[in-house]
Parts: structure tokens; sequence; C-alpha cells
């Protein structure tokens, strides 16, 4: 879970921005940008999860693997459970999971990449289609709203931005760095 604290200061959307100090908009840019990067490190996490579990049946299964390889892939029971057991053969309909999101099209990318550059020095034009990105994106937005719990002070809702303004002061820590008024 990834938690954060309400800001309704930080957006002209969400509060009444003539009232708003520098000192309170440097503060909430602050709590803004740390908020991206826990979201970010959300990304960087579930991208290294891709990575440490890549094709881990391409090992665990050799045997299978290779019957399928010598053939040329004329047999292919191992290459049609190796493409539902991974998330990233996007080009094939039964390798695109129902909650595909960006994380897959990036593994995706680096898999073909990598794969053409180490065999043949080249990468064969990649193409996904418009629909699969959309869902990829839509599903990615997703994931992260259910990984962010916004947590209210004392358990209340967030306070309006003019009422916020004149009850709360800046922590003494950071008040050093922030502009004046």
């Amino acid at each position: 879970m990834i938690r954060i604290h309400p800001s309704p200061t930080a957006d002209t959307r969400t509060c009444d921005f003539a009232h708003v100090t520098k000192r309170t908009l440097y503060a909430s840019s602050q709590q803004h940008i740390a908020d991206v990067r826990k979201a970010l490190r959300l990304f960087e996490d579930l991208l290294a999860r891709a990575a440490q579990t890549h094709d881990p049946d391409k090992l665990t299964d050799l045997d299978s693997f290779h019957a399928d390889f010598v053939t040329g892939f004329t047999q292919h029971d191992w290459w049609d459970r190796h493409r539902r057991l991974n998330r990233h053969h996007l080009t094939e309909p039964d390798g695109v999971p129902d909650d595909v999101n960006l994380i897959d099209v990036l593994d995706f990318i680096a898999d073909c990449v990598m794969a053409g550059m180490a065999r043949s020095g080249s990468v064969y034009p990649l193409k996904l289609p418009p629909d699969l990105l959309e869902r990829a994106f839509q599903h990615t937005v997703a994931l992260l709203t259910r990984a962010v719990v916004v947590e209210r002070e004392n358990g209340t809702a967030p306070e309006l931005c003019a009422s916020a303004e004149r009850t709360r002061s800046a922590p003494r820590s950071t008040a050093r760095s922030m502009p004046p008024d």
C-alpha cells in the first residue's frame, strides 16, 4: 500500500487558489513530489518482480521446452502453456492477460528487443493493437489507484483549501527551506 495524505492546496481544481500562500504551495508541491516518487517506486518494484519472474518455465520445464524447440515448434504443448503462464506474450491472443498492464508491455518490449539483439543483431518490427495499449494503460491506472490509501488526519476528511490556509502552519523542520510568503 502507498500511504499519502490529503493535499487539496496543490491544485487549482481543488481549492480557492487565490488564497494559497507561496509557503503552502511549496509545502504542497513537496508533498506531491514525494507522493509521485512513492508511485514510481511501486512501478519500479513491479518491474523488478517482472524481471525476477521472466520465463521461469524455460528452466523449470526444460525437457518440455526442448521437446518443442527441436521440432521448430511444430509440436507446441510447452509453448501453449508458456504463453498462458507468462504475461508478456502480447502478440498472441492467449498470451494477453485479462488485466494486462504497462508492466506487461515493458516486459514484452524487453523480451523482444533483448532476444532480437542477442540472436540476430536486430529487432523485428514490434506492434501492439491500440486497444490493447489502452486497456494496459487503464489497468495500470486502476492498479495504482487500488494501491493508494489517503490517510486523513485524525480520521477526518481533508480540509478545504481556505480553512487549511487559516488553521495549518508549516512544520518547523521544513520552514527554513520554504520560500517566504
